[in-house]
């Protein structure tokens, strides 16, 4: 069986994490990927390399396409490209409007050799306003976003920190669905167009029911928290400040929920998610505790509930320290409370649900040797994703992609020997 994608072609202009991440999603469902790199190599081939040209996060995110290691500012190099974009289906890009124009691989350019072409657009703040034409990672697009400030974490000096790259991740996925929605377009109308996404509208997304406003539900609660940080601004107070102040503004009844939460245990600590009345009950009956929790009345924002909130808080906290994660996790999982150990992702490869599931996947590479890597995110039953093969040495397929265009022996060492290619 092959995946759902086989016959697809994709030319790939991205790097670092969202574009990579989208496209191996789509070459692990089957289509044949070329990703575009200069000669150099992208730049997540020398973060931390281990070998010349090869990282662990390269790897990470770009098994089973094909590598072409090209310049594309020479004109020899854009005369390729715009050959190849002629039996292309999609071409994905994350450069500045700017620069893919300065390339001659922007969307007029490339609709115009091949007018069904899907485009495939992911910038980091979107293609309007003021920032379109800014660069951005995801660091930036956390904060801007409010991310950063939403997870609220500081160092020591009250510096904020910020954790794993969701933004980026978020984006590949989006990248990779609004290319299967547009191959389903063109497969039904023979249309090809241009799709967008951006690190900011899917950062967005990440806490959208904190980015929305709806005056019914949270209007007073909005317009204070809004004043407040105004005031704090003016005065010049430390961000680690303003952060306690919106915690006790926004997040009043946090502290005491009890049900969704995790804990400290005698060896390790435990994680337990109950939201629902009939799971609450589980808990309070699995750990035996009283409370008012589902009871009609109840206010998390009175002070004397918020008082009875953290008193049991504090006393559950000095329970579960009383025994080891794995007898929590036996007497929740046997109380029917969705619970979880906190773990460690290097521990997790040989962990026995990862293992019956087949999510970790082996492969060999032609440098590095023995790789095991997260699996394809779905299992289809009649079209199964089949991760065939880890990422390409920096221009391993330059002269076969050339050559399938029409390329001579003698033309690829022209542009070979003048620098286009490496």
């Amino acid at each position: 069986m092959a995946g759902p994608l086989v016959g697809v072609k994709i030319l790939e202009f991205t790097q670092i994490i969202a574009g990579p991440l989208g496209c191996q999603l789509l070459a692990d469902l089957g289509a044949d990927v070329i990703k575009v790199e200069p000669p150099s190599g992208e730049p997540w081939r020398l973060n931390a390399q281990f070998i010349t040209l090869e990282s662990k996060t390269y790897m990470g995110l770009n098994r089973g396409k094909r590598s072409l290691a090209i310049d594309v500012s020479k004109a020899s190099s854009q005369a390729a490209i715009h050959r190849l974009v002629k039996d292309m289906d999609v071409v994905v890009i994350n450069y500045r409007p700017d620069v893919a124009k300065r390339l001659k691989i922007d969307y007029p350019t490339l609709s115009a050799i091949k007018p069904d072409l899907i485009y495939v657009d992911n910038t980091a703040f979107g293609r309007e306003g003021p920032l379109a034409d800014r660069p951005g990672y995801d660091i930036v697009v956390q904060a801007l976003s409010g991310l950063t400030s939403a997870v609220g974490k500081v160092d020591d000096h009250g510096q904020p920190l910020t954790g794993p790259a969701v933004a980026d991740t978020t984006t590949g996925y989006a990248l990779c669905a609004g290319t299967l929605a547009a191959l389903y377009h063109r497969a039904k109308t023979g249309e090809g167009q241009i799709v967008e996404t951006s690190l900011l509208i899917n950062a967005l997304t990440i806490h959208m029911s904190a980015f929305a406003s709806i005056p019914a539900a949270d209007g007073a609660q909005r317009d204070g928290f809004l004043n407040a940080l105004q005031r704090a601004r003016e005065t010049g107070m430390p961000y680690s400040d303003f952060l306690k102040i919106r915690e006790q503004m926004l997040r009043a009844a946090a502290g005491g929920n009890v049900y969704y939460r995790c804990f400290l245990t005698k060896d390790g600590a435990i994680s337990i998610g109950a939201l629902s009345a009939s799971l609450r009950a589980k808990v309070r009956a699995a750990i035996g505790f009283e409370h008012n929790r589902d009871e009609p009345g109840y206010n998390p924002q009175d002070p004397a509930q918020v008082a009875i909130d953290q008193a049991l808080i504090a006393r559950i906290e000095e329970l579960f320290r009383t025994k080891t994660t794995a007898e929590w996790d036996e007497i929740l999982t046997a109380g029917g409370v969705p619970c979880g150990s906190i773990n460690f992702v290097q521990e997790l490869l040989e962990h026995p649900q990862i293992v019956a599931n087949q999510y970790a996947v082996y492969h060999e590479h032609e440098l590095a040797g023995p790789v095991w890597m997260q699996a394809p995110p779905w299992k289809m039953s009649k079209t199964p994703p089949e991760p065939t093969k880890a990422s390409p040495p920096l221009g391993r397929d330059t002269d076969e992609v050339l050559s399938g265009i029409g390329l001579s022996a003698s033309e690829i060492a022209t542009m070979r020997a003048e620098g286009a290619i490496l």
